[in-house]
């Protein structure tokens, strides 16, 4: 016990002393927490909802929409911006560790990417609540619980760098996602604009797949002073949800469609 406690201090010393008295930031223990709740709510909640009569969120569910609009579109513009200012690279970008006043932006950019995976857990809960169980897959309970002790490393030990560039794809890809919940929330009379919605899945997909491409090419074909140990979880992170949105897209988009031709 004593040889794992000081194994579990090293782990932590190696962390980045800028971000380490942030907030949840500190111990990997809150997102541990908070994923393991969040699994247990996705599992109990259709049960307790089961024999209950779905509520109504709408009013609740537009702003929180529209919120995390604004939110990922704050995130975007501060990676965004950051990075051109600090002329990152695509080819391999270290981690500026110092207190330049662009690192610490970067840095804060990433724990306000971190956070906001605490904020869309809320998907899941308007989900239950309101009866649509349908809709809580595994796809969807792995990437919520997965994300946020992924990105509690990239806090923790590398709140900047070159994944700065899942981070600028994801956040926005989010603010359409959020756009289209949003506008969807409002009623049947906005499903003639929402002609997109399949194009989500495979813009997901695409971002996933350029994650991978981006994570294996500095992986692999350059000497990048980055995490390895970070490069390659996104490698198996980003194949992972490759395989499960693609497995989505196949049974949603293409075997639905071949059994609605053959009716």
């Amino acid at each position: 016990m004593e040889k794992f406690a000081e194994m579990y201090k090293a782990f932590l010393a190696k962390g980045d002393p800028r971000t380490e008295k942030w907030l949840f930031v500190e111990t990997p223990v809150p997102a541990l927490i908070l994923s393991s709740l969040y699994i247990l709510v996705s599992i109990c909640g259709p049960r307790f909802m089961k024999n209950r009569k779905p509520l109504n969120l709408k009013a609740l569910i537009i702003p929180y929409n529209f919120a995390l609009v604004g939110l990922s579109s704050f995130i975007f513009y501060e990676i965004l911006a950051t990075a051109i200012k600090a002329n990152y690279s695509l080819r391999c970008e270290p981690v500026d560790y110092s207190n330049n006043p662009l690192a610490l932006r970067m840095a804060n950019a990433t724990w306000w990417f971190f956070f906001s995976k605490f904020i869309e857990l809320f998907d899941t809960i308007f989900m239950i609540l309101r009866g649509k169980t349908n809709q809580l897959s595994f796809l969807h309970v792995y990437h919520h619980s997965t994300i946020i002790p992924n990105y509690w490393l990239a806090v923790r030990f590398a709140p900047g760098g070159q994944a700065f560039f899942a981070m600028l794809l994801n956040s926005f890809v989010h603010v359409l996602m959020y756009t289209y919940y949003g506008l969807s929330a409002l009623g049947p009379e906005m499903r003639k604009y929402l002609w997109w919605k399949k194009y989500m899945t495979r813009i997901q997909l695409v971002q996933f797949c350029l994650f991978f491409t981006h994570g294996a090419y500095n992986y692999f074909l350059t000497d990048c002073d980055f995490p390895a140990g970070l490069n390659l979880l996104v490698l198996v992170y980003s194949t992972s949800l490759i395989v499960l949105f693609m497995n989505f897209y196949i049974r949603e988009y293409i075997h639905k469609q071949n059994e609605k031709k053959t009716k």
